[in-house]
């Protein structure tokens, strides 16, 4: 998370937990060549609906016209993180231990730049997942990856689509 991310979320979660939602994540990123887009995902133990979107909006535009976080024009978006949520701050590694963690690697591990499995561990330098008899290990037996975090270029919570349609795994 940059800087200005860190001071967006400081600014924004007393806010937003107020009106009875969590925040879950701030993303700060450049779409195409000039688009600034300040995501701000939201979320709820029932989920997120257009409207709670459309609240939360209302709730922080103004306070972020005032701050003046951001000098370049951008576009804010409002919305939920997702079934297949991105994992970055401590309290998404820490709610997700033992869940199925997909993970896109900078470079190969064993040929392999996405792995599926299940978050063992974590601290600030790296994590290590439980790769399981799946697509990412042939062998019937389990394996334990140790991943250097710097090495991640992204990490989602996994939702096995083919278990929830009565499929094998």
């Amino acid at each position: 998370m940059t800087k200005l991310e860190k001071d967006i979320f400081t600014c924004l979660e007393p806010i937003i937990n107020n009106i009875g939602y969590e925040l879950y994540d701030v993303i700060y990123e450049k779409k195409g060549k000039e688009d600034n887009h300040l995501s701000v995902f939201i979320d709820k133990d029932d989920g997120i609906q257009i409207e709670d979107c459309e609240k939360v909006n209302d709730e922080i535009n103004d306070i972020l016209d005032e701050k003046d976080f951001i000098k370049d024009q951008y576009y804010l978006e409002v919305s939920s993180p997702g079934l297949e949520r991105r994992i970055r701050l401590d309290k998404h590694f820490e709610k997700n231990l033992n869940s199925l963690v997909r993970i896109n690697l900078y470079k190969p591990i064993d040929k392999e730049k996405e792995l599926i499995g299940r978050l063992i561990s974590f601290d600030d330098d790296k994590i290590k997942i439980l790769l399981e008899n799946n697509k990412n290990n042939e062998s019937k037996e389990d394996k334990e990856f140790v991943i250097e975090r710097k090495d991640i270029s992204k990490i989602t919570t996994y939702y096995d689509f083919s278990l929830s349609l009565g499929g094998d795994k």
